[in-house]
């Protein structure tokens, strides 16, 4: 099978090198700003949009012309590659997954993208890399690139230049190891597993928000644009970045250690969008408890949900296993035992206890303080009964229920019990038929947690 992968590091130009790429980065806004004027005014005079093709002849004219013969300067084919960017932006918005496209701004995502292979050559043993207009550029090498390389894309960050490096090599099909569980995201535990495993969160910007919010109270006393604000602004950014990276190095580590002992992982479709809207409400209609929503927004952005699925997503493909997503629909009031849906059956956020049959077992989230204990990825098992959460379990029966919908066998899935624990779903078990809305037949459950069909 192809894997595609992409290696970035952090380049360390020369003066004249660095001077040189803020102005290709430069020449690619130009160039995607000015396509994007030419098409909106095309479309309000009632023509028809211009395709890649006729914006390529169109960028001919421009640097051949006079009043934009600068653009020469810069290599042609990123100039190409922000036209390509242009129009996959106005195909995400004609398909509606995204808005419509905007003017870039600079300063803001400043990149430029070399797709050609055969202009670019990597010297791995001296850390070096040569790319079209700039000539050699050394680069902290980390770790390895491995397999052919595709395109470079060379990006700024926080005052930083980025160079990421696409490859592409064929690697043998793997063999999934492990078997499946469901996992449960929240605040006080970033990930709890149904074999009872859960990981502490790293609150990446709970940790830095008093040094943000000074650097951003110093930003604003400055005049803009001059010498000092600038200083202000790189500080700023240099905090953002900080928390950014710590959060993702902390999210990768969490993934890596999931997808390995894992084949299958079951998780909830978050609408993070959401569940983050401002509380605020208008004049009219003020909302309610403003500042308990706001301080829930930041903590549910400070984990990075999105991000963390998208990891375990990828990761899992390159092992063999899958990522299953289950609807979100009352997964901590279900009861897991007899299928009854209630809020009475959360009386307290880290307890539950069945109204109907009296099932007793901890909710989505830890009660007592190892459910804060430490920062990093290591993760903390239980001892008893209260490690198995029920919202990780109706989870990881949700997505078990999804596989066999598909008709996909599922009868030797080691789910992720240990022995002598009660069954990853009680409710099967039990043989009730109803679990959100679904029909199911009854289905036994060993003491190992292997469900058969």
């Amino acid at each position: 099978m192809q894997r595609l992968q992409a290696f970035k590091y952090e380049l360390l130009p020369n003066s004249q090198q660095e001077r040189q790429m803020r102005r290709f980065a430069g020449s690619c806004r130009f160039v995607y700003n000015k396509a994007l004027a030419l098409q909106k005014e095309r479309h309000e005079q009632g023509q028809k949009k211009l395709g890649y093709a006729g914006l390529c002849q169109l960028l001919t004219a421009w640097r051949h012309s006079t009043d934009t013969a600068w653009l020469a300067d810069a290599p042609v084919h990123p100039l190409q590659q922000a036209l390509q960017d242009l129009e996959r932006a106005y195909s995400h918005f004609f398909a509606q997954r995204a808005g419509f496209p905007k003017f870039k701004k600079k300063g803001r995502s400043d990149s430029f993208r070399y797709p050609e292979p055969k202009q670019i050559q990597l010297d791995q043993a001296n850390s070096r890399i040569f790319l079209p207009k700039l000539g050699w550029l050394r680069y902290r090498n980390s770790r390895d690139v491995v397999g052919k390389v595709k395109s470079v894309t060379v990006s700024k960050h926080a005052g930083k230049w980025f160079v990421s490096i696409q490859t592409e090599r064929e690697v043998n099909w793997p063999i999934p190891q492990g078997g499946a569980v469901g996992m449960d995201m929240g605040i006080a535990r970033l990930a709890t597993l149904s074999d009872g495993t859960f990981y502490a969160p790293l609150n990446s910007f709970k940790r830095h928000e008093a040094r943000l919010r000074k650097a951003q109270q110093a930003l604003s006393r400055k005049v803009k644009f001059s010498n000092n604000w600038k200083k202000a602004k790189a500080r700023l950014q240099r905090i953002h970045s900080q928390m950014a990276n710590a959060r993702r190095d902390f999210l990768h580590k969490v993934s890596t250690a999931i997808c390995k002992s894992q084949a299958i992982v079951c998780i909830e479709d978050l609408q993070v969008r959401n569940m983050s809207k401002l509380a605020a409400g208008t004049a009219d209609a003020p909302g309610k408890n403003v500042r308990a929503k706001s301080a829930l927004n930041k903590a549910i952005l400070d984990q990075g949900w999105y991000e963390f699925r998208c990891m375990l997503e990828y990761k899992l493909a390159w092992k063999g296993g899958r990522l299953i997503v289950v609807p979100p629909q009352n997964p901590s009031r279900t009861c897991p035992c007899c299928g009854h849906v209630s809020s009475d059956n959360r009386q307290t956020q880290a307890w539950f206890e069945c109204v109907a049959c009296g099932y007793e077992n901890n909710a989505d989230r830890g009660s007592g303080p190892e459910a804060f204990r430490g920062s990093g990825p290591e993760a903390f098992r239980g001892s008893g009964p209260e490690a198995f959460l029920v919202g990780a379990i109706n989870i990881l029966a949700r997505g078990i229920q999804l596989l066999r919908d598909e008709g996909q066998d599922t009868a030797d899935a080691a789910v992720g019990m240990r022995v002598g624990e009660p069954p990853v779903s009680a409710r099967m078990a039990c043989g009730s038929n109803c679990t959100g809305g679904r029909k199911q037949e009854p289905a036994e459950t060993t003491a190992q947690g292997a469900i058969h069909a």
